[in-house]
């Protein structure tokens, strides 16, 4: 297992960095994340009964897509990251939003530690496929938790066809994404996923796939995990 002080991929760092600027520009390159988000928050909502006043930890955040839909929903958001340049974005964003964030440049496992047990809801969406170690994310993710709670984990399946569709098809044919923003071989499989969060006491609660066809545009599919998923759990009592 990576130590606290390196689960974290310079590499992965630098490239969100370099087209931190463009977070906001539903046209640029994190379009396709502006275009999920809806069906993101939506997935999110049904399983939280709502997320007006919950105290919601979202790791990972870049630039706040996430973070300030959780926001203008009612939610009390704290965002953290360790790409800065993104961090800068979403706080002042945030500010031209007049939307109160509380976004933090630290790790997950540290903030864990500093932050037991304290939060209604957990998201980390499209980031446990960017780390060295993503069982230590979903081991913070779940510490921050408070027994009742709700996590949400949302990432690609390590399949022939979400090569083809998330690599091939949307960074060298569709362009939606710069080219080399994922790595095969660090997608996730449901079952490994789930082997991780059973691992650390969180029981499953939901799973939907998350898919896009040219004359629908993306929706979800709950029968249908190939590429893209998002799953929900919860944490004991």
């Amino acid at each position: 297992m990576q130590t606290k002080a390196n689960n974290v991929d310079p590499k992965e760092i630098e490239k969100f960095s370099a087209i931190a600027s463009r977070w906001w520009d539903p046209e640029g390159e994190f379009k396709p994340l502006h275009q999920i988000n809806p069906l993101r928050m939506q997935f999110i909502q049904q399983h939280c009964a709502g997320v007006f006043g919950l105290t919601t930890l979202d790791i990972g955040c870049g630039g706040g897509i996430l973070a300030e839909a959780l926001a203008n929903a009612g939610a009390q958001v704290t965002g953290i990251d360790l790409a800065d340049a993104a961090l800068e974005v979403a706080r002042l964003h945030a500010l031209e939003s007049k939307v109160s964030i509380d976004y933090q440049f630290i790790s997950a496992e540290q903030f864990a530690e500093q932050h037991s047990e304290q939060f209604d809801l957990v998201t980390c969406l499209e980031m446990l496929e960017h780390v060295p170690d993503p069982a230590a994310i979903i081991q913070a993710a779940a510490k921050a938790l408070k027994p009742g709670g709700k996590i949400f984990f949302s990432t690609l399946n390590r399949k022939i066809k979400s090569w083809l569709l998330g690599i091939v098809a949307a960074e060298y044919l569709l362009q939606w994404v710069p080219k080399g923003t994922h790595q095969h071989d660090k997608f996730i499989q449901p079952a490994e996923l789930l082997r991780m969060t059973d691992a650390v006491g969180l029981e499953p609660v939901a799973m939907t796939g998350l898919h896009y066809l040219p004359w629908r545009g993306f929706y979800l599919d709950q029968s249908n995990v190939d590429v893209n998923y998002i799953v929900c759990l919860c944490k004991p009592l």
